[in-house]
């Protein structure tokens, strides 16, 4: 494979896993609201795992790093299929849905 062709892989694959975990900080709140708490905790793990995994590494996502290593582009969205808006506004997006999400969270739970 070319270096484009891993640079694309590894995008794609960095892509699916934000998805995923910005799905999972959307779904905090609303799994809540559904009494659903177990599953609300659930993901709250997987969003706080993904959270320690990215204190491990500086900041930075693991894919972020392999990326570059394909590519001389540091755009704020080389490494993944993002809006340059939101690639680089996306720790402050995410990270206050996913405070505003635990809040409502711990509100809730509280309250049953």
């Amino acid at each position: 494979m070319s270096d484009e062709d891993i640079l694309k892989l590894v995008k794609l694959v960095h892509t699916a896993i934000w998805a995923l975990m910005a799905t999972a900080i959307v779904a905090v709140p609303i799994a809540a609201m559904l009494g659903r708490f177990r599953v609300a905790g659930w993901l709250s793990v997987l969003i706080i795992a993904e959270c320690l995994v990215l204190l491990l590494n500086g900041g930075r996502c693991p894919l972020t790093d392999l990326a570059a290593r394909f590519t001389s582009d540091r755009s704020v969205n080389f490494d993944i299929f993002l809006q340059p808006w939101l690639a680089e506004h996306n720790k402050l997006i995410f990270g206050s849905l996913f405070v505003a999400g635990e809040l409502v969270l711990v509100r809730l739970w509280f309250a049953r």
